[in-house]
């Protein structure tokens, strides 16, 4: 190859990486400029303002677990909430096993669906909502479990709180039930605890949107009456979420609501677990991306924009680590430097910024125990697995089968370590 060669698919090479990596520098700039926003928590309302007046109904969609559905129903009933003003409602949903007989023992209402077709959680909620709206008397909102969680007493307290202030969807602080079981658990949860507070406080600081997790969400009966619920693909809460956004308004967040999640034990779970969240955030992108691109466009609705590029966040991810992989290859072929070198090197830069940040926002909220900074060390790892999850989730978005996450820490709150004090 001649040198005229060498300089024209060099140049070439580098003006097409770089348009490939500047998308990717600014987004990881955006997040870093909006997590600054979340390095002091503001004073909020306090909850023992409001009158203890709304009534809820707790929903709990469950999928042959026997094993810990018992514990989340008695923790539900014991809620520093007037018991009048909520019910436990647990959907035994294509259950083989004795879920539903334990809810009931535990003292939960039981609703027993079989579907062999519409199968998952988000066609459960479908199936469910419109038999609590012809209960009386009636519920102002309704709040959606998982039957692994553990919730906070005060969780209906904040709830209620939001719904005085005109809030009509929230969601609560997404914690963990069994962080220092394995690294993978512990892993799991600092990337709970990180996105808590790097990307959801902010977000309703700046009264942008946040973002619905899959349980511990409330939802006012009147949104869901107005506008369904209709969110039946693999990541329910991500496609609520933007339905939510497309009609003008935004989910809250609860930071003093929270939630205990059992987390994946293993790689293997924990992987299989994410593909599914990455197939249906692929889903979402394909149906959604654009109209939220078409209504920031048309309304100046910068929460619109900011949900279309939350969504696309795994994209941005291959992006870049296509970039690092292609920035090696040219360096290789190419024994001087070329302007896609200096932008890989400052993405990654950028790239490892943002991740090492993520440290600093344990210590704010006081998750650095040594043993929690131990597993740390291991974060990089872990959000290197993300790359197969991606690809792997992108790649067959379209099997759209639920797989079912396998939950066996029965424990209670008090069994919990680093309960988060409100």
């Amino acid at each position: 190859m001649d040198a005229l060669d060498a300089r024209t698919l060099r140049a070439v090479f580098s003006f097409v990486l770089t348009l490939l990596q500047l998308p990717a520098m600014g987004v990881f700039l955006y997040f870093i400029t909006l997590s600054a926003f979340a390095w002091v928590r503001r004073q909020e309302p306090n909850a023992a303002q409001f009158p203890l007046k709304h009534r809820f109904a707790l929903v709990v969609p469950s999928h042959n677990e026997q094993l810990v559905i018992g514990k989340i129903v008695e923790n539900l009933k014991a809620l520093d909430y007037p018991a009048d003003l909520y019910d436990i409602v647990v959907i035994a949903d294509n259950c083989t096993d004795a879920t539903a007989q334990a809810a009931r023992e535990a003292g939960a209402l039981v609703l027993e669906r079989f579907d062999a077709i519409r199968k998952g959680k988000g066609y459960a909620l479908e199936w469910v909502f419109p038999q609590l709206f012809q209960r009386t008397p009636a519920y102002d909102a309704v709040c959606i479990f998982d039957s692994d969680n553990l919730v906070s007493p005060n969780f209906l307290k904040e709830m209620n709180k939001h719904l005085c202030l005109g809030h009509k969807v929230v969601q609560g602080y997404l914690d963990s039930k069994n962080p220092l079981d394995t690294w993978i658990s512990a892993n799991n949860s600092i990337a709970f605890w990180i996105g808590n507070r790097m990307y959801q406080l902010p977000r309703s600081y700046l009264g942008l949107s946040n973002v619905l997790g899959g349980t511990g969400m409330m939802i006012a009966s009147d949104v869901l009456k107005s506008i369904g619920w209709g969110a039946t693909c693999l990541t329910e809460d991500l496609e609520f979420t933007v339905k939510v956004v497309l009609q003008g308004m935004k989910v809250h967040w609860a930071h003093d609501a929270v939630i205990y999640d059992e987390k994946p034990l293993g790689l293997r779970q924990s992987m299989r677990q994410r593909v599914r969240w990455m197939k249906g955030q692929a889903d979402v992108i394909s149906r959604f991306f654009i109209p939220l691109l078409k209504r920031f466009w048309t309304q100046r609705d910068w929460v619109a924009l900011d949900l279309a590029v939350y969504i696309l966040q795994p994209v941005f991810i291959l992006v870049n680590f296509f970039c690092l992989i292609m920035g090696l290859i040219l360096s290789a072929v190419f024994p001087q430097p070329v302007q896609s070198e200096t932008n890989a090197v400052i993405s990654q830069i950028l790239f490892l910024l943002m991740l090492y940040m993520n440290g600093f926002f344990l210590f704010l909220e006081g998750r650095a125990s040594p043993a929690v900074l131990g597993y740390f060390l291991t974060y990089p790892l872990y959000n290197l697995t993300w790359i197969p999850v991606v690809m792997v989730g992108f790649w067959k978005k379209n099997h759209k089968e639920w797989s079912h996450t396998l939950h066996t820490r029965v424990l209670d709150l008090r069994e919990v370590p680093h309960v988060r004090k409100a």
